[in-house]
């Protein structure tokens, strides 16, 4: 990864700008793969869904920025409950460049760190690919209803030890 993006604690001062990473990663690189209904619903969850506010409060989060704006928010995960993976998103203009990679593996080592022996996921089109260079395996393949629309996803997990 560049050393111009950093890896910080995700602090509530950054929710504002987590929502809107949130929506600009779905609205730039889900194109290729979601129709554009499910992208319409999928950007809007946390407007309409207190879901997400609801994990960032409960969960551990890093976000990703840049040396030259550590205030910027490009990219968040979210560890919730301790042993899941339940958030990674990347602003379509900071995708590529090694952040989520980053993200996740902090993310590993945090986890390790507080004793858990595994993370599992619930891993979408864009992130499985990610997730399966990093040594997660699928263990189910789903589809769900979410925003109300259908959604294929996989469930996933990785060893820490």
């Amino acid at each position: 990864m560049p050393s111009s993006l950093l890896v910080r604690t995700l602090q509530q001062v950054d929710w504002d700008q987590v929502m809107e990473t949130y929506a600009d990663a779905v609205q730039t690189l889900a194109p290729p793969l979601y129709r554009p209904e499910q992208i319409q619903a999928w950007a809007a969850y946390p407007t309409t869904h207190a879901a997400v506010h609801e994990a960032l409060g409960r969960g551990y989060g890093l976000v990703g920025t840049t040396a030259d704006r550590p205030s910027a928010v490009e990219a968040f995960a979210l560890l919730d409950p301790m042993d899941r993976l339940a958030l990674l998103y990347c602003r379509g203009r900071s995708s590529r460049k090694g952040l989520a990679t980053r993200l996740v593996q902090s993310l590993e080592a945090h986890a390790r760190r507080a004793g858990q022996s595994q993370l599992r996921t619930e891993a979408s089109q864009l992130s499985r690919p990610l997730f399966e260079r990093l040594g997660w395996r699928v263990e189910e393949e789903e589809t769900i209803l979410f925003a109300g629309q259908p959604f294929l996803r996989w469930r996933m997990r990785t060893t820490l030890i």
